[in-house]
């Protein structure tokens, strides 16, 4: 793997920002509002195992369990120290559910492992080829049928949104994102019904929500 492959990028880029990277979510990007949209948007259903790419702190993760009791959620992500922090969200939440330590594009699963993967706010950190290594490996992971869900930085929708996400442009590698290529990237990897379902605008800049299926 190349020295450009394997670079890992933290949240908020440097580590000592990481204790930061909660509050941030929660009274800048509007944090409640768009993850439940993007589980509202996976139709979760009982039973069903669901990965969490990508889960950070682990917040989406709880709130997926806590929503869907009845479905086996994992969280993966290939940091550490962000993934003790879950662990111990989920403890104070009391909700059972299962993390790994990995890439999002060297899963640490066998084919066919899951029927939802949701990912926040990840993929703007990975390079175009990281996305597409990325997304191919979701395809591997999902059952056939099963749905990728993603909520990140996408296409501006108006003029001040796009001055906006300059910002996002120059400290993340988001050019995928803010030129609306995700979706040409999930096709190319081998989804289908691949589709922008919707976006909301936070101060950072405008959130899209994707939705991609495996074939049957």
């Amino acid at each position: 793997m190349g020295a450009q492959q394997a670079k890992y990028i933290p949240a908020l880029r440097l580590r000592w920002l990481t204790p930061l990277y909660d509050p941030l979510l929660k009274w800048v990007m509007r944090e409640e509002t768009f993850k439940r949209r993007l589980i509202e948007q996976a139709h979760i259903e009982p039973g069903q195992c669901v990965l969490d790419l990508g889960c950070g702190t682990g917040t989406l993760t709880v709130l997926i369990k806590t929503l869907h009791p009845e479905a086996e959620v994992t969280g993966v992500d290939g940091d550490t120290e962000v993934l003790d922090l879950a662990k111990a969200k989920a403890e104070r939440a009391d909700v059972n559910i299962k993390w790994d330590h990995g890439l999002a594009f060297e899963l640490p699963y066998p084919g066919q492992s899951f029927d939802r993967v949701l990912t926040s706010l990840m993929l703007h950190h990975l390079t175009s080829d990281n996305k597409r290594r990325t997304f191919r490996e979701v395809l591997r992971v999902l059952r056939p049928g099963g749905g990728l869900h993603i909520v990140d930085f996408g296409k501006p929708h108006s003029l001040i949104v796009k001055a906006i996400t300059q910002v996002i442009a120059r400290l993340e590698e988001a050019t995928d994102n803010l030129n609306g290529a995700l979706p040409a990237m999930l096709a190319e990897s081998g989804f289908v019904q691949v589709e922008e379902a919707g976006y909301i605008v936070t101060l950072p800049g405008s959130l899209s929500f994707y939705c991609a299926v495996r074939p049957e």
